[in-house]
């Protein structure tokens, strides 16, 4: 059962679509692709993902749709599973929910200003285990 009622907009999986495309490249710093396992299905997916802030051991993702969709409950589920930032493939692994504090704590200039700006409650936090 979903922790959380917040449902991406009709458009989301189209656009997801495309951004798998780009995402996870080194062109495109913001946008990583988190690629996972289906719980029940074990059918790996690959979904588009905004790392929020980093620090050498951890990525901290943006949850704009909360901490209930099915590639979070997959990835904590498994325990953690690959992702792909700046043309580099993360093993990653603990994911927790955590509040807006640590990315903000880990974030420095400009970025933390952006992520003030969100004001979003819950980002993911990924220990990078290592690069694969």
């Amino acid at each position: 059962m979903a922790t959380n009622a917040k449902r991406p907009p009709a458009g989301a999986q189209k656009f997801n679509r495309v951004a798998v495309m780009a995402a996870g490249s080194r062109f495109f710093p913001l946008w990583a692709t988190a690629e996972h396992r289906g719980r029940k299905s074990g059918k790996s997916y690959t979904t588009p993902i905004a790392i929020a802030a980093s620090t050498t051991d951890s990525l901290f993702v943006a949850l704009p749709w909360g901490s209930g969709t099915d590639w979070v409950r997959n990835l904590q589920a498994a325990g953690g599973g690959t992702v792909r930032w700046k043309g580099v493939a993360h093993a990653v692994s603990e994911p927790t929910i955590v509040s807006a504090d640590e990315p903000l704590a880990a974030a420095g200039g400009i970025q933390r200003r952006m992520l003030a700006r969100w004001r979003m409650e819950h980002y993911l936090r990924l220990h990078r285990a290592s690069s694969a």
